[in-house]
């Protein structure tokens, strides 16, 4: 496959991997979006794509096959719109009733999620620019 064309791979250096990365996130926030079933931290990165870490707590989805389908749908879903997306470090986690979404449900709302994050941080730019000039 040629490099040039877009991937929808879910390489390594499009995760956050180590505790460093998820420390740098939490903290210092620049964008959060959520909603009752999910809530997203995000941080400006210096790389060329976003990245994406995934936090499903015990507490909130009691199965592991539980945990293991959203954590699949989310980074299905962050693969296919992660060039839509700015460079961010993005720490996904979950809350409460997050388990009782099918898996249409559970894209739907993350559709929602990246383009409420794709159109704060490019409001958040703006404003940043405007006080610089």
């Amino acid at each position: 496959m040629d490099k040039g064309n877009l991937t929808l791979t879910f390489p390594k250096d499009a995760r956050l991997l180590q505790a460093s990365d998820y420390k740098k996130v939490f903290d210092r926030v620049d964008i959060k979006v959520g909603n009752q079933y999910f809530l997203c931290l995000t941080r400006k990165n210096p790389f060329n794509q976003p990245r994406l870490g995934l936090i499903i707590a015990k507490k909130q989805v009691k199965l592991a096959v539980g945990r293991n389908r959203i954590k699949r749908i989310v980074r299905d879903s962050f693969r296919c719109h992660k060039n839509n997306i700015p460079n961010l470090d993005i720490i996904f986690l979950s809350r409460n009733q997050i388990d009782t979404l099918d898996n249409h449900s559970l894209h739907q709302e993350l559709e929602k999620l990246w383009l409420r994050l794709k159109k704060k941080s490019h409001s958040q730019s703006v404003d940043k620019a405007s006080l610089c000039g």
